[in-house]
């Protein structure tokens, strides 16, 4: 059958329930947080992204779009600003593996057996990994043993190619890429009604000590809430990483779901 939309949650039953019921279609779930990315960007980019590249994988492989976890686990200061920030608004990690948990195993009931889950806040990573350990395990007590279940990020798959491109200058590294060149640049490619360049401001990479310290201390974040600058961010560059992402998810999916 063709489905109008990649978005399960514009389906009605009776199509979700053909497409999802033999367990040929992959799930892939978008997972994002509501967090600060500086002066320029709105609240929900790590939502916006990786909900945008689900949707053009699922295009490519046939399969559906879940709806986005909008919040995620507490953003920390060496990757996200800190979880200080106003604005940034995030989940406790036992929450987030339970509503995780529970997504996962509903959808394996209604007969989803292959699963991706496309991040877009570095800080889910660890909790992903416990919910799927939970969600398999129960599953398994009630004798559903053929789930599998794909985690990413959608960065890691930009290349060195791809990363001389983008960082001329030097690449700062990925734990300063918070609302820099990359975020920035994919934002201006898919929604730049949403960025405000004029209002980017041109920090100095953030400097941390290599331990970390509770209470942070604030002043270690960029007043602006970036860990790097944005300044040298581009649509071309936006397009740039879509292209080299989607195709890195899209191989990546195809050889481990075939």
């Amino acid at each position: 059958m063709t489905l109008h939309s990649a978005f399960a949650s514009e389906l009605t039953w009776p199509d979700y329930a053909a497409a999802v019921q033999d367990g040929s279609t992959p799930m892939l779930i978008p997972l994002g947080s509501m967090e600060q990315h500086g002066c320029h960007m709105p609240l929900h980019v790590d939502v916006l992204l990786p909900t945008e590249f689900a949707r053009r994988v699922a295009s490519e492989i046939g399969a559906l779009v879940a709806p986005a976890f909008t919040y995620g686990y507490k953003s920390q200061q060496k990757c996200g600003g800190g979880n200080h920030m106003p604005g940034t608004t995030s989940l406790d990690g036992m929450t987030l593996v339970n509503a995780l948990k529970d997504v996962i195993k509903e959808f394996a009931r209604h007969g989803v057996r292959k699963f991706c889950m496309v991040n877009g806040h570095f800080e889910n990573s660890w909790f992903i990994v416990e919910a799927i350990d939970l969600a398999l395990r129960e599953l398994r007590w009630d004798g559903i043993t053929d789930v599998k279940v794909v985690v990413l990020s959608y960065w890691d798959f930009v290349d060195q190619e791809a990363i001389t491109k983008l960082y001329p200058d030097g690449f700062p590294g990925w734990d300063l890429e918070h609302g820099g060149v990359l975020e920035t640049s994919l934002m201006l490619a898919l929604h730049p009604e949403l960025v405000h360049l004029d209002r980017a401001v041109d920090v100095v990479p953030a400097s941390f000590p290599p331990y970390d310290v509770y209470p942070v201390k604030p002043e270690l974040t960029p007043a602006a809430g970036t860990l790097s600058s944005p300044k040298e961010a581009s649509v071309e560059k936006g397009h740039i990483l879509l292209e080299v992402c989607t195709r890195g998810i899209v191989a990546a999916l195809r050889a481990e779901f075939g």
